[in-house]
């Protein structure tokens, strides 16, 4: 009798943990509302090859702004997208883009040098860079992040990794100083891999 008590009781506990699970994950999704849409563009790889949002379109990818010769956070976010590359070496939906805020000096051979850096996989990490204007409202006016440059000429810009989805959305972002921001940022990517819901646009996500 007691291990038929003991056995009705686990089944009750699966059970409601599975439901939690389910609850949770839903909620992750839909904790991840629509900021905006990715602008058309047409920019160069560090392998010297054209990419437009039209080939982003069906995978989940994560975007961050950076430049090759910056002295600050940089070669850190870098490093966070090396591991997040890593992680996502067995998925072919899933990318990381990194775009190039000065693109008069990363060119695509400098993007290339210091993708190598990084190990980035050019099929699976692509550094974009294009005309400096196009660059400049892609990142402020397209994308919504931060960008100026200081006194000594040094461009300044947004720390933060944002979220796309397979239809071309942002749908988040995190913050460079978040604790734990790899795991964060792979259950986010693995909530958006699995949400194949419509949602409507919310308000503008933080540039900063």
């Amino acid at each position: 009798m007691v291990w038929v008590v003991a056995f009705l009781l686990a089944a009750v506990l699966i059970a409601g943990s599975a439901s939690l699970f389910r609850h949770s994950e839903r909620r992750s999704i839909d904790a991840m509302p629509v900021y905006g849409k990715v602008p058309d563009f047409r920019f160069t790889t560090q392998e010297g090859k054209t990419l437009t949002r039209a080939d982003l379109l069906g995978k989940v990818w994560v975007a961050d702004f950076i430049f090759t010769r910056c002295p600050g956070p940089c070669p850190l976010m870098s490093a966070k997208m090396a591991e997040v590359s890593r992680e996502l070496s067995k998925s072919n939906d899933a990318m990381i883009v990194s775009v190039s805020i000065d693109p008069e000096n990363d060119t695509p051979e400098v993007l290339k040098a210091y993708a190598a850096r990084f190990e980035a996989d050019p099929k699976r990490w692509v550094f974009l860079t294009g005309p400096k204007q196009e660059i400049q409202d892609f990142t402020t006016k397209g994308m919504l992040q931060a960008l100026s440059t200081d006194p000594a000429g040094v461009p300044t810009h947004s720390t933060r990794f944002l979220l796309i989805d397979r239809e071309g959305r942002i749908r988040g972002s995190r913050h460079l100083d978040e604790p734990e921001l790899i795991q964060k940022l792979l259950m986010d990517i693995g909530s958006l891999l699995r949400d194949s819901s419509t949602v409507e646009p919310s308000t503008t996500p933080s540039a900063t």
